[in-house]
């Protein structure tokens, strides 16, 4: 499938989600038909893919089917309306199975919807399915395999729903990221991938892994795309507590708008930046150089080298806990890697559970001065494209810090890999100020786009 997706696909599905959005909202487009082309996609390239945990045609045409009598009945139509969304299997959804990735929850059906699926079918979104995770979203890689190569891996935690996107089977999805689960799965898989600040969309009826740390994010094609689904989700929920209420969130508006003037970039070698590959650090310097005086080199402080252990040991200490109950009921159908981080988790003492937890907001104050003097920070999402081979997930290296601050980032597919392969730019902007590097990452975005083309006429 490398290489060749977008040209072998129904054009339809090579659509942005705005423009599919606006077909619906005026009836040149149908969302019987726009769900048909999905699932004839799915049923042609899931096969090799593997991506879905869970999808049912007939469900899927009953909402199409629902949606067009609605809009044909005169009704207004929510921002979503006939769009497919994809969803995590640890989202719950009612009456529909979500099993976590766990052969424990095996045939496990929620009561009762998530919060963010409650937003996703108030504003008219399609449930197209369940995409795979990774067992219990950690390290345990499910069946998923990298769209563009798939003897390379697609990341994870949040597998399925980056590489159902990059397949063209799905036009939008939802993942979780308690260390790279969004940015490194959008990064192998050449898509967009938008981690929000932390507690900016609830997790209600969300598996719990680490509280302090899991963060909903979404993938989509395009920024505006990415936008346009987290504008939805935004929001406060009582039974989040790291949500706060807030005035509805203009992301899309913000990141279809010019800014002001043109964004300043801070590249920054993060922990780690040893372990990247030459392709990498040549990428990240040729990009660097072609933003010229609008980019300029800053140090994180020297307490970001322990960022890597210290969100470790908040999310083994919090795994421990969350986790329990699995281990009790059925401790042999864990694999060996949750059961030495459950084992890590229970041997942490309280002492340097209680401290880790100081250190996001120590860690982001020392930002301050950096953010001071730019709009975003730009790094690699991985040490380098997906790596062959299935048996891990790959590095989160230049992810988990910023979970650990609960700063937003957005990993965007402008690099590709001496083999094909993409590989994405991370950009990392200050906490609340989602709309503004969503914007920030669209003019990026548009302006390396500007000079391939330039490129390409020369040749």
């Amino acid at each position: 499938m490398a290489g060749n997706m977008q040209k072998e696909a129904n054009p339809l599905l090579v659509l942005g989600a705005l423009e599919m959005r606006d077909r619906l909202a005026n009836g040149s487009l149908r969302a019987v038909d726009l769900a048909q082309a999905y699932l004839a996609r799915i049923a042609e390239v899931d096969p090799e893919v593997q991506a879905w945990a869970w999808l049912d045609s007939e469900d899927v045409l009953r909402q199409a089917k629902a949606l067009d009598a609605h809009r044909a009945s005169g009704r207004p139509t929510g921002p979503l309306h006939g769009l497919p969304v994809a969803l995590k299997d640890i989202i719950d959804t009612r009456r529909i199975p979500t099993e976590n990735g766990t052969a424990i929850d095996a045939g496990r059906v929620p009561g009762e919807d998530a919060f963010v699926v409650q937003r996703l079918r108030a504003a008219g979104a399609i449930i197209m399915g369940k995409t795979v995770s990774t067992e219990l979203a950690f390290l345990h890689p499910g069946k998923t395999r990298n769209p563009h190569n798939s003897e390379h891996t697609p990341g994870g935690s949040s597998s399925g729903s980056a590489a159902a996107v990059a397949a063209l089977m799905v036009p939008l999805a939802i993942g979780t990221q308690t260390g790279g689960s969004v940015t490194r799965p959008a990064a192998y898989c050449g898509v967009v991938g938008f981690k929000p600040t932390f507690g900016a969309i609830p997790r209600t009826g969300v598996l719990a892994q680490s509280p302090s740390l899991d963060t909903l994010g979404v993938f989509a094609r395009t920024i505006e795309d990415a936008a346009l689904l987290s504008e939805v989700l935004f929001g406060h929920d009582p039974a989040d507590r790291a949500t706060e209420p807030m005035p509805p969130p203009r992301l899309l508006k913000t990141a279809l708008s010019r800014p002001p003037v043109k964004p300043m970039f801070a590249f920054a070698r993060l922990p780690g930046w040893d372990q990247a590959d030459a392709q990498t650090h040549m990428a990240m310097k040729e990009l660097t150089e072609a933003l010229g005086e609008q980019c300029f080199e800053a140090l994180l402080p020297n307490a970001f080298d322990e960022a890597s252990e210290i969100r470790e040991r908040i999310n083994f200490a919090e795994m421990a806990k969350c986790y329990y109950s699995y281990e009790r009921r059925a401790p042999e159908l864990l694999s060996q890697v949750m059961q030495q981080a459950m084992d890590a988790g229970k041997a942490i003492p309280a002492r340097d559970y209680i401290a880790a937890l100081d250190w996001p907001d120590v860690l982001y104050a020392g930002l301050s001065e950096i953010f001071g003097r730019c709009d975003a920070l730009l790094a690699p999402s991985a040490p380098g494209p997906a790596p062959k081979g299935l048996e891990s997930t790959g590095s989160s290296i230049f992810n988990g810090l910023w979970t650990l601050c609960g700063t937003p980032t957005i990993t965007i597919p402008l690099l590709e890999s001496e083999n094909g392969l993409p590989m994405g730019v991370q950009l990392i902007g200050r906490r609340g100020d989602d709309a503004r590097l969503l914007r920030t990452a669209r003019w990026l975005a548009l302006q390396i786009a500007a000079v391939d083309a330039k490129e390409q006429a020369h040749v």
